[in-house]
């Protein structure tokens, strides 16, 4: 009888620890299916989908803020925003408890894009962090160049995450600098078009020593030719068009990021547009 009871506390030992290590493995599992690009409209080749998650991934683990790029066919009905917060949230994305990260969903059949910030993403990706992000991202979206568009994003989230640790998240006063580069290039090109263009009207002013102007255009008529009897201007009309300015209602001129409450319970901030 003892052996009996035995037996049967063994057995249920080993059931209990071939439950844990069952249920261990199936959560390896689901953590290893729960990939940092999801590209369900198949925009990406496969060498692209390689080096854009590779990317995610060491930008991700690096940062500890889950960097997530999903693409899809249709939002099926649902906004942008629902699509995408409820994406990141059913599938287990962020670090910590307050479960830290970004994501970026396009639809095709909508056009539409959105950005999702969680935990410290919604720090890191201030209201006007995303609308600066989007003004480089829109262009190579709207070109078709997604591979680009993704991994631009990649390096966008990088570099925020990075300036927001030292306590001054990019906001409306401190919005990354553009390109001096681009912009001494652009300078200097302009002022070498503008000097050639003074020598060579110079050049032909020098040509024209005989040209005088003229306070009328009797002296362009062959004389003889035309006889006026009287002089007049009419004014005939006027057309006005007016148009009311269009109101920015989006932007966020108090800084930081506004919040929502996603249907799971999780805060989230972000926004979107078209492209």
């Amino acid at each position: 009888m003892k052996r009996l009871k035995k037996g049967m506390v063994l057995f249920a030992l080993c059931l209990t620890i071939l439950f844990v290590s069952a249920n261990g493995a199936v959560y390896v599992l689901a953590a290893q299916d729960i990939s940092r690009l999801v590209d369900r409209a198949d925009l990406l080749s496969d060498s692209e989908e390689l080096e854009l998650l590779d990317r995610l991934d060491e930008i991700s683990e690096r940062q500890q803020v889950d960097i997530v790029v999903v693409t899809v066919d249709s939002l099926e009905g649902e906004s942008a925003m629902v699509y995408a917060d409820d994406f990141y949230d059913d599938n287990g994305y962020g670090f910590g408890n307050k479960r830290d990260g970004i994501l970026f969903l396009i639809s095709i059949e909508e056009r539409n894009w959105y950005i999702s910030t969680t935990g410290y993403g919604i720090t890191a990706v201030t209201d006007a962090g995303r609308e600066y992000m989007a003004e480089l991202l829109v262009a190579d979206l709207k070109s078709g160049d997604y591979h680009l568009a993704f991994m631009n994003f990649a390096d966008l989230c990088d570099n925020f995450i990075t300036q927001a640790r030292t306590g001054k998240p990019y906001d409306i006063d401190n919005l990354p600098r553009e390109d001096f580069a681009f912009g001494i290039n652009l300078i200097m090109a302009f002022g070498i078009a503008f000097i050639i263009a003074l020598i060579a009207t110079k050049i032909m002013k020098e040509q024209l020593k005989t040209v005088h102007s003229q306070p009328a255009a009797d002296n362009y008529i062959r004389q003889g030719s035309v006889q006026l009897t009287k002089k007049t201007d009419l004014f005939l009309y006027r057309h006005v068009d007016r148009r009311k300015k269009a109101e920015n209602n989006t932007s966020n001129k108090s800084g930081g990021s506004r919040t929502h409450v996603s249907s799971s319970g999780t805060r989230h901030g972000g926004g979107g547009g078209t492209f």
